[in-house]
């Protein structure tokens, strides 16, 4: 790195895309597109201490709903459950339909939804690594805003 780097290149901090319409977070606190899938992490409707953990895979639309300690979604009978469209829907908000559709390598119609195009079946699906990076975002909120560097993030440079 020079003097004649751009500024991101030498901050600890990376350019964040902002979503394409502003979100709610009580429903889907985290929705990411990454390993592969569409995943993230769902409120329960019915337990306030309770998330799960649902993903679909981009190529086979295989799907999966799970609670953060792997106990399976019991809404996962022959299709997605509640908790999977909310987070089709969720990423349409973050992500735009267009990025999400190609992301999943669907093709979706005017008026069509995209969970109807979605033909996969249930295949259990690793919610650990999901539900960890969740929790490494949620640390994040509580780190003070500074222009330092933050030590974990120096793999960024």
């Amino acid at each position: 790195m020079n003097a004649d780097s751009p500024a991101w290149e030498i901050r600890s901090a990376v350019r964040v895309i902002s979503p394409v319409q502003p979100r709610k977070l009580a429903k889907v606190p985290f929705v990411e597109l990454a390993d592969g899938r569409l995943q993230g992490v769902v409120s329960s409707g019915s337990d306030i201490a309770r998330v799960y953990v649902s993903s679909i895979a981009a190529t086979t639309h295989d799907f999966n709903c799970s609670t953060n300690n792997n106990r399976p979604c019991g809404g996962l009978y022959g299709g997605p459950c509640k908790h999977l469209v909310a987070l089709v829907d969720e990423a349409i908000v973050q992500y735009g339909l267009d990025r999400v559709a190609r992301y999943l390598r669907v093709e979706v119609g005017e008026g069509e939804r995209l969970i109807r195009k979605l033909e996969g079946g249930h295949e259990p699906a690793p919610a650990a690594m999901v539900f960890s990076r969740f929790l490494r975002h949620l640390a994040y909120l509580e780190v003070p805003e500074s222009t330092m560097p933050v030590p974990e993030m120096h793999w960024f440079r």
